[in-house]
C-alpha cells in the first residue's frame, strides 16, 4: 500500500500472477477540523487514519487471495480479527510488560527504575514477538513486500527511474518507516510513564492503555522531525537504532514484488509508469 497527499493505492499480485490495484481518494478529517492539525494532536490523527487505511488493504488482499467469493472475508470476520488482534496487542505490549515489572517492585525502588524495567520488558517482548513472527513463511513475505516499498520510496527520492532492476539498488531501510515509529513509542513510554509516580497494579496497567495517545503524538513529531534532518549527524546517531530495528521487518524482495510496488506508487503519483 502506498499512499499520497490524495489518495492512496493497494497493488496486489493475484494467483494468475496479474497485478491488480484499487486506488481510491482519501481525505482527513483534519480539512474539516484545521485544529486536529496541531502538533501531537496530528500524530492520533494520523495513527487512526492509517489504522483504518491498513485494514481495508488488508481485506482487499485478502480477498483477492482467492478466486471463490464464498471463500472471500465478511466484514464481520474482519471486525473479529481486528477486535482480537488488537486485544492481542493490548496483551503483550501493554499487560504483560508492565504486571512483570510490578512483580519485581521489591527489588526496584521508585519510579523510574520501575518503569525503566517495565520498557525493557516492553523491548524484549516486541523483539521476541517480530523474531518468532518473522519466521513464518507468510510474514516473511510481508517482510519481503515491506522491503519493496522501502526501496521503491528511496529511488523516487533519490530522483531514480521507477523500474525493478534500478529500484533494487535502493536500501530496504527508511528513517520514516512505521518500525522506527514503535521503537520511539517504546523509549517515550518510558519517559512518560515515569512521571506517575508509584501506582498500584491496575492504574498502571489502565494508565498504559489511556497515555497511549500522547504517547503515539509525541512519537509521531520526532519521526517527523527525524525524517526532515536525516541527514544531520546527531539526527542520524538518534534513528540509527530504529534503523537497526528494520533489518528485523524487512527482507530483500525478489524483482516481482518490486513490480508491486512500483504499481501502487505509480497509481499514487498518477504518472505512466512502466
Amino acid at each position: 500500500m502506498m499512499r499520497g497527499p490524495d489518495s492512496r493505492a493497494v497493488a496486489v499480485r493475484k494467483p494468475d500472477q496479474t497485478i491488480v490495484v484499487d486506488e481510491k481518494t482519501v481525505g482527513s478529517i483534519t480539512k474539516k477540523a484545521p485544529f486536529l492539525k496541531w502538533p501531537l494532536v496530528r500524530g492520533v490523527v494520523v495513527l487512526i487514519e492509517s489504522l483504518i487505511m491498513g485494514i481495508e488493504a488488508l481485506s482487499f488482499s485478502a480477498n483477492q487471495a482467492v478466486d471463490d467469493e464464498d471463500e472471500q472475508l465478511t466484514a464481520k470476520e474482519m471486525i473479529i480479527t481486528i477486535v482480537l488482534s488488537l486485544g492481542l496487542a493490548i496483551l503483550l505490549f501493554a499487560v504483560l510488560p508492565t504486571a512483570a515489572a510490578h512483580l519485581l517492585i521489591i527489588f526496584a525502588p521508585g519510579a523510574l527504575v520501575q518503569n525503566l524495567i517495565e520498557g525493557f520488558f516492553r523491548i524484549a517482548v516486541f523483539l521476541i514477538y517480530v523474531l518468532a513472527i518473522g519466521r513464518l513463511e507468510d510474514i516473511k513475505r510481508v517482510f519481503q513486500y515491506h522491503g519493496a516499498e522501502h526501496k521503491v520510496i528511496n529511488a523516487y527520492e533519490a530522483g531514480d527511474e521507477l523500474v525493478a532492476d534500478r529500484v533494487q539498488r535502493y536500501s530496504t531501510l527508511h528513517p520514516r518507516c512505521g518500525t522506527s515509529f514503535l521503537l520511539i513509542v517504546m523509549v517515550i513510554s518510558i519517559l512518560i510513564f515515569s512521571l506517575l509516580g508509584k501506582q498500584v497494579l491496575w492504574w498502571r496497567i489502565l494508565s498504559r492503555v489511556l497515555l497511549l495517545p500522547v504517547v503515539a503524538g509525541i512519537s509521531y513529531e520526532l519521526v517527523k522531525l527525524s525524517g526532515k534532518y536525516a541527514a544531520a549527524p546527531l539526527c542520524r546517531f538518534l534513528i540509527a537504532p530504529g534503523m537497526w530495528l528494520q533489518k528485523l521487518t524487512t527482507n530483500p524482495p525478489d524483482d516481482g514484488q518490486v513490480e508491486v510496488a512500483i504499481s501502487a506508487f505509480g497509481a499514487v503519483l498518477k504518472e505512466d509508469i512502466k
